[in-house]
């Protein structure tokens, strides 16, 4: 298991396919739970499908966040990983946390792993499980909370598995994520890596502990040369750490930090600047000509420079090719905020993209890129394309 590239021929990907979670978002939350709409569960789940079947017509093998959660809950050290970390929610007072630990314990590890991801409602812990009903006594916190208030969140972002966790060579990095409604996904991503046994002996080169960083704002260069964007979810602290500890793994000679704006339409590098290509990113053009970079190396740091300028010079090319999102501002605008510019390569000049940014897209294939449409209507309510719902392990 190694990733280098963002391009090179992709052989394994983790994704996760959305289910009750989404269910549980209403006009109430779904701000808080950081998505733009009400999903369609239903035609939220067909399009992922779609999305799977697209990388397995092409070589892909698919994994899937359930079953490996799942799967690394039957480890007794994973299970009491995970629900040490949940029931350690200052929310819950002592006594409701006693009894969700009860509750918990009793599950099997695919049910836990559901609950886990889908979340838990105080009306759904007062039905019980096998060994009886709870006691009716469940504390102050339990008797002030209204029957749907969560005693365990939902994770409708887990969707987005790029942001968990992004390999850097033979290493995976377990990230940070900055918003309270994501932080403990990487609970869950943590646990499948430090225990599952497909992923024995795998070094984390990063953890959740550590400062805010984010997958989706890592941009995999060239062999040896990373993008680390800068803007609302990762943090220059979180860049400097993952630079560092990248270069004492001898796992990059130079790490670009790319400050991009802290907005919701920017949240992360990746959506505005993904590769389809060595030596081409399809990028939103109001800030090509204005997007800098520091570069910073084990030894230095300097700039800023014009990112497209520092990328081509520490990846040793004449220059970045840049595919623009748009022939006009408003088209560009509309294309960026529905992801055109989020992309997964599958290999180079073949990409995965949403069918709706028609305009992307046929600029795509103008410049040589072979473009895998996929619908996504519902899915692309939590911001998020290809790109986002993708996570890979292995790329040639």
């Amino acid at each position: 298991m190694s990733v280098t590239t963002e391009v090179g021929r992709l052989v394994t990907v983790l994704l996760h396919r959305p289910g009750a979670e989404l269910s549980r978002l209403t006009p109430r939350n779904n701000d808080s739970l950081l998505f733009d709409g009400i999903p369609w569960v239903g035609r939220a789940q067909e399009e992922h499908d779609t999305f799977a079947a697209a990388l397995r017509a092409h070589g892909v093998e698919v994994l899937y966040v359930a079953d490996l959660l799942a799967e690394a809950l039957a480890i007794e050290a994973a299970r009491a990983e995970v629900s040490t970390a949940v029931l350690a929610d200052f929310r819950l007072g002592d006594t409701l946390r006693e009894k969700v630990g009860s509750y918990l314990a009793e599950l099997s590890p695919a049910e836990l792993a559901t609950t886990l991801v889908a979340g838990l409602s105080r009306s759904e812990l007062g039905v019980g499980r096998a060994s009886g009903p709870p006691a009716p006594d469940l504390g102050l916190v339990h008797a002030l909370m209204a029957p749907g208030d969560f005693v365990i969140d939902p994770l409708p972002n887990l969707l987005f598995t790029r942001d968990s966790s992004v390999w850097i060579g033979p290493q995976v990095a377990v990230t940070s994520l900055a918003m309270h409604a994501r932080s403990r996904e990487t609970t869950l991503t943590h646990a499948i890596y430090r225990h599952h046994p497909r992923f024995a002996g795998t070094t984390l080169l990063y953890e959740p502990t550590l400062e805010h960083l984010e997958g989706g704002d890592v941009l995999l260069l060239a062999p040896g040369v990373i993008a680390v964007g800068v803007g609302e979810r990762t943090r220059p602290a979180g860049a400097e750490r993952l630079a560092k500890r990248c270069f004492a793994a001898g796992l990059a000679h130079t790490v670009l930090v790319v400050p991009i704006a802290q907005e919701r339409a920017t949240m992360h590098l990746d959506t505005v600047c993904t590769m389809v290509d060595v030596d081409a990113v399809v990028m939103y053009p109001n800030i090509a000509t204005t997007l800098q970079a520091w570069t910073v190396t084990a030894s230095s740091c300097t700039g800023p420079a014009p990112f497209l300028t520092a990328a081509a010079a520490a990846m040793g090319i004449d220059t970045l090719r840049v595919i623009d999102t748009g022939l006009d501002p408003v088209t560009a605008e509309r294309e960026q905020w529905d992801d055109g510019n989020n992309t997964l390569a599958l290999a180079p000049r073949l990409c995965v993209a949403y069918e709706r940014n028609v305009e992307t897209n046929a600029q795509l294939e103008r410049n040589g890129i072979e473009v895998i449409r996929i619908p996504g209507s519902e899915l692309g309510s939590g911001r998020g394309g290809p790109r986002c719902m993708s996570a890979p392990i292995n790329r040639d």
